[in-house]
């Protein structure tokens, strides 16, 4: 991967769903951001983002995570996760501190250097290529925190394209939301139900080998739905192919 910043130290925010569902994509996010030149350390201490607690209104827990994952990450040059959602929520932390101007302060420094990876890897390292190999053809659903909060549309599809052996096929209605939405999709089951029904469909009506997107959440609750449909496309988070680890097993697919 050719980059062109200077061996800056990343801590990597890892994700509440990578560490429990998928730690691969985890693994696969330090050897891309190794391979750009960065030294990379993961925080013990770091915690869930808060998300969940903001979107249900629970301001009192959001502060009290925030405080955490601000603590955590200070000091090093950037953080970066692989989730346009979770980052995406660490850019909101200045507005929870409106009135503690210091805890202000220290939001908004960690929300000036949060970043998703691709975008990191593409608008801050200039990368332009990784030295990856995938035979098959691929889709690409553009998750809507990352899409809309941080405007990563072709920092994946950057990369995707210097893979080798790939093929990308872009499915109809790329960028509509897939219904997952965090707590949305507890809150409102049969509309969540109709909107993940209608990606699935655009994602097989590609006739593409493997479906890929960003955010775990959103893998996971299409990965879900094309299973219970008996469809035979693959699930894996861009990370991962990125890096050379598509011969792990998709998401929702048994370990071998």
């Amino acid at each position: 991967m050719t980059a062109t910043n200077d061996c800056p130290r990343v801590g990597l925010f890892v994700t509440c769903l990578v560490d429990v569902f998928r730690p691969s994509v985890g693994f696969a996010s330090v050897r891309l951001l190794e391979s750009a030149g960065c030294r990379v350390e993961v925080p013990a201490s770091q915690t869930c983002c808060g998300q969940p607690a903001f979107n249900s209104g629970d301001r009192q827990d959001s502060r009290a995570l925030a405080r955490r994952v601000i603590e955590a990450f200070e000091g090093y040059d950037y953080t970066v996760g692989p989730s346009g959602s979770c980052i995406g929520m660490l850019h909101h932390y200045p507005n929870l501190f409106d009135h503690e101007s210091e805890w202000r302060e220290r939001a908004e420094g960690l929300a000036g250097r949060a970043f998703e990876l691709t975008s990191f890897l593409v608008d801050v390292m200039g990368a332009s290529t990784v030295q990856a190999r995938f035979n098959g053809s691929v889709t690409y659903h553009d998750g809507c925190s990352g899409l809309r909060e941080l405007g990563i549309k072709h920092q994946p599809r950057t990369l995707l394209e210097s893979v080798q052996g790939l093929s990308l096929v872009e499915m109809d209605e790329s960028e509509v939301c897939c219904g997952f939405g965090g707590t949305f999709c507890v809150k409102y089951p049969e509309i969540s139900n109709r909107m993940v029904s209608d990606k699935a469909t655009h994602a097989t009506a590609t006739g593409a080998d493997t479906l890929l997107a960003g955010d775990l959440g959103c893998l996971l609750n299409m990965a879900g739905k094309l299973a219970r449909e008996g469809s035979g496309t693959h699930v894996r988070h861009v990370a991962e192919v990125l890096a050379d680890m598509a011969d792990t097993p998709g998401i929702g697919e048994p370990q071998r």
